[in-house]
């Protein structure tokens, strides 16, 4: 796909939600059931059934996904995804990509041995190397708008607005 084809599918797609904002707030969903016979939850992912469950270095097996690997998972896609459309929207040939993304756990948070352990990754790492004849000036220009356009990135970024429910059937 070149730039003027993506200009020209995504050009009805922006005029809509210039016209109507609310056109453009779509809620994304995701679900998951309960294993009853294991410390397992059965995803869907639209394409496949994923089964997430504790990473062994809380005691999982290893058989199952770790919820921490498909968020950086998430963030590679979402990322490499961005980087693409951003730079054929900018002309940029890219010939290859590898998109990676890495983040530092401590385990003690999360298995409530150290209450002042954090829960969750205390710092996460993503990288593009790029096989191109761009300019430093294009790939920062085109580093910055992946960051900016990146859902997942922005979304780890900037912590939405949670809410927890709990419901009894």
């Amino acid at each position: 796909m070149d730039a003027d084809t993506l200009r020209g599918l995504q050009a009805p797609i922006k005029n809509k939600y210039k016209e109507d904002p609310s056109a453009a707030v779509i809620t994304l969903k995701a679900s998951g059931e309960l294993d009853d016979q294991h410390i397992a939850c059965k995803v869907e992912t639209g394409r496949a059934l994923a089964i997430a469950g504790l990473h062994p270095a809380t005691g999982g097996s290893g058989a199952e996904l770790c919820s921490g690997d498909m968020l950086l998972e998430a963030l590679v896609a979402c990322a490499g995804v961005t980087l693409k459309a951003v730079a054929t929207a900018l002309g940029i040939h890219l010939r290859k990509g590898v998109v990676k993304a890495e983040g530092d756990l401590d385990f003690r948070g999360t298995l409530g041995v150290d209450r002042e352990a954090p829960v969750g990754f205390r710092e996460v790492r993503l990288s593009f190397d790029v096989d191109t004849d761009a300019s430093q000036e294009q790939l920062d220009t085109l580093l910055k708008l992946t960051e900016r356009y990146c859902v997942v990135f922005q979304t780890i970024n900037t912590k939405p607005a949670l809410a927890v429910t709990m419901n009894k059937h």
